[in-house]
């Protein structure tokens, strides 16, 4: 995957953005949404036509790829075993933040992670609203670029200690009795928000407004864009046990820091 590459799937997402998207914001025709898994679950029109769209790209721009939608994998979750062995895959959320869009909040991404036989080498984050894209390539970096090509890099917060750390917290997810636990240590850290929208959560901590990110459910296409995007920006993840981050492991929990000991501090002040 080179840099031209990535922004080729950039342009893809951005388009889709200003054809499928953007014109529905605000303007969900009634029975535009609905719930898949319950009502902390949504899909609206928006998704589908972004995510027909963006599929139908990539699929031109990289002939013989492989392209699982958050979508089509919420229909049929078999595509996911796709991505370990595919020489170029693509996972795409096609609105992030569903629930944001739906209400009319201007806080929604979409986003792209790129695969080559398992191993995330790429990362897409575009934001409709602001029309710019969060972008990674392993091994080369984290930036965030306009429409017209300015360039600025990305970089994680300095290092604090835990008593002075805000970040984003998302439990909704998490089992009982993690769930209350974990609430009950929130008083630990500086400050904890949860955007409901992990597009964002990504792209602030990424960028140094934020120094940490915790999640329990991990769906790739919530989470392997974004694990990229903070890894070259320079911070650290693993897993709740420790582990490096795997895509496939849907229910581990993820933390991101700076660095391992700010890792080592929010795992200590939200789980012990």
């Amino acid at each position: 995957m080179k840099i031209a590459d990535l922004q080729t799937v950039a342009t893809l997402l951005r388009d889709s953005g200003r054809i499928e998207i953007m014109p529905r914001f605000r303007n969900l025709a009634e029975g535009a949404v609905k719930m898949k898994t319950g009502p902390l679950d949504l899909v609206t029109e928006a998704d589908e036509a972004a995510e027909r769209r963006i599929t139908a790209g990539l699929r031109r721009e990289f002939p013989g790829c492989v392209v699982v939608g958050e979508e089509a994998a919420s229909a049929n979750p078999e595509l996911l075993r796709d991505l370990a062995d595919a020489d170029l895959a693509f996972v795409v959320d096609p609105v992030d933040g569903t629930a944001n869009f739906a209400a009319g909040l201007a806080l929604f991404g979409v986003m792209a992670a790129v695969f080559r036989r398992g191993e995330i080498v790429g990362a897409v984050i575009h934001d409709p609203v602001g029309d710019d894209c969060a972008l990674a390539l392993r091994g080369e970096g984290a930036w965030l670029e306009t429409p017209d090509g300015r360039r600025r890099d990305m970089r994680v917060a300095a290092p604090v200690p835990a008593a002075r750390m805000g970040g984003n917290v998302s439990w909704r997810f998490m089992p009982e009795p993690v769930r209350y636990e974990v609430c009950a240590r929130l008083p630990r850290l500086a400050a904890c928000w949860d955007y409901r929208c992990s597009a964002h959560a990504y792209r602030m901590t990424a960028d140094g407004h934020g120094h940490f990110l915790l999640y329990y459910r991990l769906y790739p296409w919530d989470h392997a864009p974004g694990w990229l995007l903070h890894r070259e920006a320079g911070g650290y993840s693993a897993r709740f046990d420790g582990q490096p981050y795997d895509p496939s492991d849907v229910y581990s929990g993820l933390i991101c820091a700076p660095d391992r000991d700010g890792w080592e501090a929010v795992r200590a002040a939200l789980l012990e």
